[in-house]
This record gives structure tokens, C-alpha cells and sequence, in this order.
């Protein structure tokens, strides 16, 4: 056989997970042990347009270039500042305030990209302590040799009383850019791409104190996803429903115009809240008592409040919503692309949702009711007939949320990367971005369905 005619072990990891619950309704129940955890062979990672590099344990931490920085053990390993190098002056451009801070520094080792890319996000977890914030930057080498400069890739704090949380606009060396959350090659038709890479970690803190951030997960997802106004059709493979809240963003229309006024612009906070409570996040009522007590759902409010974005003034920046998620107790969050409505099937079978990112006209998606240049919703399951069962935060109120679209018209606007807007004109598409967020600890069967979409646990 051909290597595309093997039986991988990830399309076998795949089929034992989904069939394992097709069909069910409770728990979920998946085949394997703890032995079937281990990675995903390399042909399968091959396979897919899609590589997911995540440090996050111990023996990630201590490898790399550390200069004031340590590793830490314990439950959930990760990165601390150790002994400053020195002080810094930073000026927040959003604040225009100047501060002195603290910093160290942890570069990792160069990753060598299974798929030769022409996109890279970068995702972190982390905590930060009042009085402490990171910045994550990324460089890497291209096709021909030569490398880009080092990029910074967000400026993050999980609070806003130290720094702004921001996005940095205008870094391009003239072949590549970033746009936002996402460094883009610039023209992709010229075979350009990025072949490798390292990530470099800065931990600020108010100088003599104590203080410091810790990081338990920084991971990059790089990919090379064809031109494509269509793709291929999956088979359906599960009927499965998870009980995920169910919050509108629309019922926030025209609430807090500093983050971004609600309404439409709050699709990625209020998505992210619905899982977030899934797996038992909860905001206390200290935390929330700086929204109006005349709002309802006040913790959606206040996820926009905690992802927005400064620079880009809204709150959809990808990687700032699931590190939001993951300074929920014992939560991970990262930022990837998904292959197909096969990928989302093996995740709802271990009990993960997901949130996936679309564009679509409004008769592309048939029940939707609305066009969109970008939208994010949860995936909370399948139909008996294999139809996407739907948390759509663009919905009139909370009962409304829940919606089932057609499987081939989902997939389609989810997954193609390009597409015709309003006018005729060919804009993009997302090419199945998706945030996953799942438990720290995750069962040796969640486990075994994040390997086999290409996510380390």
C-alpha cells in the first residue's frame, strides 16, 4: 500500500474513539488504557496539513535557553522567574504610562515544522499574579535560508491593572507579516514557507518583589492548508449531545463600549464562557462585581472584559481566548486547525466541544439567519443523520442558542479558505481554526482524542 492507502495509526485511534460511543448520550466512554496515549506515529502526522508543537511538561521546560528563568515540577510543571537579568523600562501604548519591570527570559530549542508553513499561532497558558505580565515572540527560518525577525506575538496579562493586553501592529520584514494573532508569508504562491522555529518567553515583574508569572503550556500551531473554495465531504460517524451552557452574545448589545459594545463582536468571549463552564469553570461574586447588576449573564461580560484585545479593539484575538481559559483551576486551552467534521466527531466522543471559527453568507448556512465575515460558535455534538448540533452565540436570547446545521454546509464554511463575500469579491476563509479547551489532567481517553487531532496533552 501507498502511504495514503495505510491505516494510520490515528485513523484507527480515531475509529476505536468514536466507535466506542456512537450513539451514546451519557458519559463519555472511549476504548484503549493509558497505554494507547503515547504520540501519534509520524506518518499521520505527516498526513496532516497541520503541526501542533506544545512545551508543557517538565522535560519541555528544562530544555531550551533559560536566563533568569527555572523550571518548576509539581502537578502541572512550568516556568518561573528565577533571578532577574535586570530592569527594564516599558511603556504601555495603550495607557501611555512608563514602568520599570523586572524581566527573564526563556528560549526554546528550534522545532523543526513537520509541515512547511505558510500560517503560525501562537497559544499560551498561564498566571499572572498582579503586579506581573509576559510577552511571547517567535522567529523562524524559511525555505530558502534565511530568517525572520523576531516577532512578538502578544503581550499578556490575565488582568488589566499592570499592562493592557495587546496585539503589536506593523511587524513584517516584507515576506511575512503579522496579522494579529496569526504570522501570515505574504505571498504564498512563491513556494515561500516556514521550516522551523523557536519561541522565546519574557516574565516581567515589579522590581523587588517576589512576584512571578508562571507559564504551563506555550505551544505553536503551524500549517499549510490548500486554496480551497470547497472541500471534501466526511461520512458521518457519531450521534452524540454534550450539555454545554448556552449564553447569547446578543443580549449584550450595546453593553461595555471600551470592550467592544457587545452584541456581534462578543461571539469568541461568549463561546468560550459556554465551555469554560462546561468543564466547571465558575467566576466568583467578588470577581463580578464590577459588572452592572442590572446585566444578566455577567460573567459573559466579563470574559470580553478579559480577552480584549487593545490593539486590535475587540475580542476575538484567538490565542488571548484560550489563555483566558486556562486561568480557570485545572483548565488548558490552546489555539489549532482541524482536518474535517471527522476530527470534531473523535473530540465530542471523549467529551471535548470545541469552538470553531466561520464565514459564510447567510444562505450558506441554512438556519443560521445571518451572514458573517467571521464568526465563532461551539460544537456541541451530531445528529442521528450527522448534522452539526451548534452553541451559536447569535442568537435573540439564552433558550435560542442551541442550533443544528447541515453537515456539508458547516464543513464547507469551516473549513475552505476561500470564498466569495457580498459583493463577489474572493476573501478568505479560516481553513477549520479551532480553540480546545480541556482539563489539565485530562482521562487517558480525552488524551488519546487530542493525539489523534494532532494536540498534545
Amino acid at each position: 500500500m501507498s502511504r495514503a492507502e495505510q491505516p494510520s495509526r490515528r485513523s484507527v485511534l480515531a475509529a476505536a474513539v468514536a466507535a466506542a460511543v456512537a450513539g451514546g448520550t451519557g458519559a463519555a466512554v472511549a476504548a484503549g488504557t493509558d497505554e494507547t496515549a503515547e504520540t501519534v506515529d509520524g506518518d499521520a502526522a505527516r498526513a496532516r496539513p497541520v503541526d501542533h508543537r506544545s512545551w508543557v511538561t517538565y522535560a519541555d521546560w528544562i530544555t531550551g535557553t533559560a536566563q533568569g528563568t527555572r523550571a518548576v515540577a509539581g502537578a502541572r510543571p512550568g516556568l518561573a522567574v528565577d533571578a532577574p537579568l535586570g530592569t527594564l523600562d516599558h511603556t504601555d501604548p495603550h495607557t501611555k504610562t512608563t514602568a520599570a519591570w523586572e524581566y527573564a527570559t526563556w528560549t526554546s530549542s528550534v522545532h523543526r515544522l513537520a509541515v512547511p508553513a505558510t500560517e503560525a499561532i501562537v497559544s499560551w497558558n498561564a498566571s499572572t499574579p498582579a503586579g506581573t505580565w509576559l510577552q511571547i515572540e517567535l522567529t523562524g527560518t524559511y525555505s530558502d535560508g534565511t530568517d525572520t525577525p523576531w516577532y512578538v506575538m502578544g503581550r499578556w496579562a490575565a488582568g488589566d491593572q499592570d499592562i493592557r493586553r495587546t496585539s503589536v501592529d506593523g511587524q513584517t520584514d516584507g515576506r511575512s507579516t503579522v496579522w494579529t494573532d496569526t504570522l501570515a508569508i505574504d505571498d504564498t504562491a512563491t513556494g515561500l514557507r516556514l521550516v522551523s522555529y523557536r519561541i522565546r518567553l519574557t516574565l516581567h515583574r515589579r522590581p523587588g518583589t517576589g512576584l512571578t508569572p508562571t507559564v504551563w503550556r506555550a505551544g505553536v500551531m503551524g500549517s499549510d492548508v490548500p486554496d480551497r473554495f470547497t472541500v471534501p465531504a466526511s461520512v458521518p460517524g457519531l450521534a452524540r449531545e454534550l450539555a454545554v451552557p448556552r449564553y447569547s452574545q446578543e443580549i449584550h448589545k450595546g453593553r461595555y463600549p471600551e470592550y467592544d459594545n457587545g452584541g456581534e463582536a462578543w461571539c469568541s468571549p461568549t463561546s468560550s464562557q459556554m465551555i469554560i463552564e462546561y468543564w466547571g469553570g465558575r467566576l466568583t461574586p467578588a470577581q463580578l462585581k464590577w459588572v452592572d447588576p442590572a446585566y444578566s449573564d455577567p460573567q459573559v461580560c466579563h470574559a470580553a472584559r478579559h480577552t480584549y484585545d487593545h490593539q486590535y479593539g475587540g475580542c476575538g484575538n484567538w490565542p488571548f481566548n484560550a489563555a483566558y481559559a486556562a486561568t480557570f483551576k485545572d483548565l488548558q486551552g490552546v489555539v489549532t486547525r482541524l482536518a474535517s467534521l471527522t476530527d470534531l466527531e473523535t473530540l465530542i466522543a471523549a467529551g471535548i466541544p470545541a469552538m470553531t471559527s466561520q464565514s459564510f453568507l447567510k444562505e450558506e448556512l441554512t438556519g443560521a439567519g445571518y451572514g458573517t465575515a467571521g464568526h465563532l460558535m461551539t460544537v456541541i455534538g451530531f445528529t442521528a443523520d450527522g448534522d452539526v448540533i451548534a452553541n451559536d452565540p447569535n442568537a435573540a436570547d439564552d433558550a435560542s442558542v442551541r442550533r443544528v446545521y447541515r453537515r456539508r454546509e458547516f464543513e464547507n464554511v469551516w473549513l475552505r479558505t476561500k470564498r466569495y463575500n457580498a459583493s463577489g469579491t474572493v476573501v478568505s476563509g479560516t481553513g477549520g481554526v479551532c480553540y480546545l479547551y480541556f482539563p489539565a489532567r485530562p482521562t487517558a481517553r480525552q488524551r488519546v482524542a487530542l493525539e489523534v487531532v494532532g494536540v498534545r496533552a
